[in-house]
């Protein structure tokens, strides 16, 4: 008789920053597939998601990843359910309209390595400042890269998990750091951005580090970049389309919703989103080829094969969730009513 540990992982009912919760179920004799995940229940009472005289919430799995670290161990991603089985209101998983798994998405995650003693990102003295930004970025040697250890250990989990990890590099601020991941299907994007943020989470506990997602940890008033989680994003048509006139007419699509993407793209975002630092102003809607400065870049790569290819919206924060805001991109570029 074999026993498995399972970690169930849900995202609990704060707003509007959710916070990942978890906790081990042990199987005999599991077969490691998902089918076989069973529903599972925990005290919504306790993550603001219930009331203590009706406090049951429940736990459906959606995804299933072996665990790097633990001995028959798997990593399960949940969706949140009341007691009836209807989706939760803090379910944003539930509002991607997706099931054809059309929409392919690739998040690159920004976030601060923080030292739990200082409270301050890795590099930075106490009661002082490192030297300004500009040698941080992509930077090699131990005068400008801070965390390397952590950050390489975390490629490890993620690829020995099984998610499409694309790549890692140091980010423009001191401290600050990037990790890539594709998939093909809003929901499993976003599957895996969850997945790998606790991988990392849990990771730093080993450490003495914390991760802060904040788009900007520093300050508003400080001279340095803020953390950002920009989606790249198509489906059939922006794959396979070739036509300038139809991109520009999807991107177009995003300019009367600029609220409605704002309210799910991660809190204190206008902290980040100022028109400096390579953003756009959080009351403007802009797009353009290349353009690091505007709502949505048109990459280069996209104009050069001929129209075919995908948008990235630079707007989302380190912070905010991923289905919320792949289910906002996919509600809006179907909007815009083009048949592939």
């Amino acid at each position: 008789m074999s026993k498995s540990k399972l970690e169930y992982i849900w995202l609990d009912g704060y707003k509007p920053t959710q916070n990942m919760r978890s906790k081990t179920k042990v199987e005999e004799n599991f077969s490691g597939k998902l089918e076989d995940c069973p529903i599972w229940s925990f005290d919504g009472s306790s993550t603001r998601q219930a009331t203590g005289d009706n406090s049951d919430c429940l736990l459906k799995p959606v995804a299933i990843y072996p665990d790097p670290v633990r001995k028959d161990g798997f990593l399960v991603m949940t969706e949140v359910l009341n007691p009836d089985g209807t989706p939760h209101e803090s379910n944003g998983r539930a509002t991607i309209d997706d099931d054809d798994n059309d929409f392919w998405f690739g998040f690159e995650q920004e976030y601060f390595i923080m030292n739990r003693k200082t409270q301050l990102p890795l590099g930075f003295p106490v009661g002082g400042y490192p030297a300004p930004q500009g040698l941080y970025y992509c930077s090699v040697g131990g005068r400008n890269t801070h965390g390397r250890d952590i950050v390489e250990e975390h490629a490890d989990q993620c690829i020995e998990a099984g998610l499409n990890f694309e790549g890692i590099n140091q980010e423009v601020a001191c401290g600050q750091w990037e990790f890539q991941l594709f998939a093909k299907g809003a929901k499993k994007a976003g599957d895996e951005i969850w997945v790998a943020r606790y991988l990392l989470d849990r990771l730093t506990e080993k450490y003495g580090y914390y991760i802060d997602y904040h788009p900007k940890p520093l300050g508003q008033e400080m001279d340095w970049n803020g953390s950002g989680m920009h989606a790249n994003f198509s489906n059939t048509v922006l794959r396979t389309c070739g036509s300038k006139e139809t991109y520009e007419k999807i991107c177009e699509a995003f300019r009367p919703v600029v609220k409605e993407h704002i309210a799910v793209y991660g809190e204190f975002n206008d902290q980040r989103l100022t028109g400096d630092h390579e953003t756009a102003s959080i009351d403007d809607f802009s797009y353009g080829v290349s353009d690091r400065g505007a709502s949505i870049r048109i990459p280069i790569i996209t104009v050069e094969k001929g129209w075919k290819g995908w948008l990235e919206d630079r707007r989302p924060a380190s912070n905010a969730d991923p289905y919320k805001v792949a289910g906002r991109i996919v509600k809006t570029v179907k909007s815009a009513n083009i048949e592939a």
